[in-house]
């Protein structure tokens, strides 16, 4: 039996190592559209974050998700980041 790696991405809010699949990506798309990419197959650049808002906020706080997307992200897009990981996380408890 082959045993395969599970692929290891860093959340960009607490700086710790966890498997992709327990990520959210969050991606820029070429036209600079910002969303919530929950198959991780949308083309852009991503950045990974904890399913959580503290991860969002502290990532907000230090900037972080802009140096990971290269971009300024405007108050709006992060209050609608932080609904939709909320959404995602309520669906992942029921």
């Amino acid at each position: 039996m082959v045993t395969r790696k599970t692929p290891v991405r860093r959340c960009v809010g607490c700086g710790e190592g966890k498997p992709k699949k327990e990520l959210v990506r969050i991606v820029r798309t070429a036209e600079g559209e910002i969303s919530v990419d929950l198959t991780g197959k949308k083309s852009g650049r991503g950045a990974y974050l904890c399913p959580n808002r503290d991860c969002l906020a502290a990532a907000q706080k230090a900037r972080r998700l802009e140096r990971a997307l290269s971009c300024q992200i405007p108050p709006e897009v992060y209050q609608r980041l932080a609904e939709e990981i909320g959404q995602r996380t309520e669906a992942a408890d029921e």
